[in-house]
């Protein structure tokens, strides 16, 4: 098969590492432990039953702001033994009002990053979530017009390479996946064959962290977007 991009390929992932995300869920946790004040648990155990609440309805219902404040209102239930009520699940909106805004943070340098990469080299955008929610940050962000193919889907696994490959005929082994995650960038892109860059963020969320082998020449770490810029 003829390869449908001549240049080399970049494939982005969103959240995280083009615009901050989960620093936005984080600050609307603080304040949401804030607010339950449990009389016999601590913030680190309200915040591990808050965990396993959101790994299950991620599993089971997906990603985004929507899913977020559906595990706010079952934390609460699950500590108050009982249906949250009308006030507080508004207090809760209330809570997460960046969110249902939809207010972006570009990380510092993409714009100009993307600007110079996309003169020598293919980029494709790779995001996982809400479909809606994802193509509107994507609208904001104003970087829609950097990407050759805009792709969301609901979980990132070595298949969604691999089916990427087929689509733009590209070679796995020259191709390379950037992003914050070990978990759905790195450890699936390199399982599927793809060279990946890790920029670790700060604020990735928990349930995306994952192991990755120090010693595997196929994953680039770097400390900021815009070192991009050396190595492509």
């Amino acid at each position: 098969m003829r390869a449908r991009y001549e240049k080399q390929v970049l494939i982005f992932d969103a959240d995280d590492t083009l615009w901050e995300n989960n620093v936005l869920f984080e600050r609307v946790i603080d304040d949401f432990l804030d607010w339950l004040a449990h009389p016999t648990l601590d913030r680190a155990e309200l915040r591990e039953i808050l965990d396993d609440i959101e790994r299950a309805n991620s599993a089971a219902h997906g990603y985004g702001s929507k899913v977020f404040l559906r595990s706010l209102g079952d934390c609460v239930a699950r500590l108050r033994e009982r249906p949250a009520t009308r006030e507080e699940l508004r207090r809760i909106d209330e809570l997460a009002v960046a969110l249902v805004e939809g207010r972006i943070e570009l990380i510092p340098g993409v714009a100009e990053t993307l600007d110079a990469l996309g003169e020598r080299h293919d980029l494709l955008l790779l995001t996982k979530g809400d479909t809606e929610e994802q193509q509107r940050k994507l609208t904001v962000s104003g970087l829609e017009r950097h990407f050759g193919g805009i792709h969301i889907v609901a979980e990132k696994h070595a298949g969604t390479y691999h089916d990427l490959a087929r689509e733009y005929a590209f070679a796995p082994e020259t191709t390379w996946m950037i992003g914050n995650s070990p978990k759905s960038d790195i450890l699936p892109a390199r399982q599927a064959g793809l060279g990946a860059v890790f920029i670790p963020n700060d604020n990735t969320w928990v349930l995306e962290h994952g192991e990755l082998d120090p010693g595997d020449p196929g994953v680039l770490r770097l400390s900021a977007f815009p070192e991009l810029l050396r190595h492509f």
